[in-house]
């Protein structure tokens, strides 16, 4: 179970634990698999073919943001069946669960209802903005009006599942980037919060979880063994995902957080930029707010896509030196405070439709409350919010303890 080495000292994956058991109480049911192109085993293997060829007779994929296949950009509607080739080749259905509304975010209760059992497994990422474990939620509160079983194969967050960073989802400012009450920066792997959502929040479907073996709270992914495959599009690396739960905070603005170049997120920047103003403000405000383990260097891109494409972009590459060290959502509000000050004529926050909603604007919704905006137009500093949030952090980690795994 969660925590135990694994005979060869690496971590294995719930899909791999689930394989190496007894298949026969999903043999002979209709099962439904919702994942995307990161459920596989060590070997690069993908869960579909590996469970068809047991036996286990998948009659229905559901595909979260961005598809089976992870070739939609963020926010692009995929529709059913428009989910690429391998491996959903020869299914009889391909379900969309990221459509053109609010409503298609959860299954129809139609396409659970007939179904057994639904396996999920997605690699997440350890950020309350990162969707897929919103999608997980939304499955469990349909789940519960239909009684589907619902098992998640479970995977290690590989931002470690120690840190916690930053507040609470306030009411009135839920999204699909803020759908639960959790922090930021959550710590739990895809199966605690399976179990904290129906423990703690209420939903009640039927779950289980199949545990990693091997797997420490306090490990990164670069330390379990598994590969790392990229959970989406503008997701290449794991230190793209360290700095994440900061930075993707700059879609709330009318800056290029990166995305169409080949550092999404650690590039940031816009054509009304001075890089060298902007890259001293940002060095100031890391030493004035106690931020370690970043650096950062004047930069000029061009994104290819989405803001500014084809435009000329002024700004700052940043580099994590110590991971450790880093708070990154602390980075993201010194990004922001930086921003403020160096282009106050030009900066502004995203007021266009953001995840289905009109408002709150994006970056309420990011931040689950207004407070995060308003201080830092109140020259508010990014350390007096970070530590304003410790208390609502703290309360959570006592309340996601009964949940936890390993």
């Amino acid at each position: 179970m969660g925590g135990r080495l694994a005979g060869d000292g690496q971590v294995r994956s719930g899909l791999e634990v689930l394989l190496d058991g007894d298949l026969r109480h999903l043999r002979g049911r209709r099962v439904g698999l919702c994942c995307n192109h990161t459920a596989v085993n060590r070997s690069l293997d993908h869960a579909l073919p590996l469970l068809s060829g047991a036996g286990v007779d998948i009659v229905r994929l559901f595909g979260p943001e961005h598809g089976v296949e992870a070739t939609a950009q963020d926010m692009i509607s995929v529709v059913d069946g428009d989910q690429g080739q391998a491996p959903t080749a020869g299914l009889p259905a391909v379900v969309s669960l990221y459509g053109d509304s609010a409503e298609s975010l959860r299954p129809k209760p139609e396409l659970l209802a007939d179904l057994d059992v639904l396996l999920f497994d997605i690699q997440d990422i350890g950020s309350r903005y990162y969707t897929y474990q919103a999608t997980l939620g939304l499955i469990m509160e349909v789940a519960a009006q239909t009684g589907t079983q619902v098992v998640v194969l479970d995977r290690p967050n590989p931002i470690d599942g120690v840190t916690l960073e930053g507040n609470i989802v306030n009411k009135g400012f839920e999204s699909f980037v803020s759908q639960y009450p959790l922090p930021v920066r959550h710590g739990m792997t895809m199966g605690e919060l399976g179990r904290y959502f129906r423990d703690s929040l209420g939903i009640a479907a039927p779950l289980e979880v199949v545990p990693c073996q091997g797997w420490r709270r306090d490990q990164w992914f670069d330390q379990t063994g598994l590969p790392w495959v990229f959970p989406s599009p503008n997701m290449p690396t794991l230190e793209t995902a360290a700095i994440y739960p900061g930075m993707c905070l700059i879609e709330g603005t009318n800056l290029s957080e990166g995305r169409g170049t080949t550092r999404p997120f650690h590039l940031v920047g816009a054509p009304f930029l001075d890089r060298a103003r902007f890259v001293s403000l940002l060095r100031a405000g890391a030493a004035d707010n106690g931020l370690q383990g970043v650096a950062f260097r004047e930069a000029t891109f061009e994104p290819r896509f989405q803001k500014f494409a084809g435009q000329v972009c002024h700004g700052a590459e940043l580099f994590v030196t110590d991971r450790a060290a880093m708070e990154p959502l602390l980075l993201g509000l010194v990004v922001l405070e930086a921003a403020l000050r160096c282009a106050p004529a030009d900066f502004r926050w995203r007021t266009e439709t953001y995840e289905f909603v009109d408002d709150p604007i994006a970056i309420d919704l990011l931040l689950g409350s207004a407070e995060g905006r308003l201080g830092l137009e109140a020259r508010v500093s990014p350390r007096a919010l970070i530590d304003g949030w410790a208390a609502e952090s703290a309360d959570f980690a006592e309340r996601r303890a009964p949940s936890l795994l390993y």
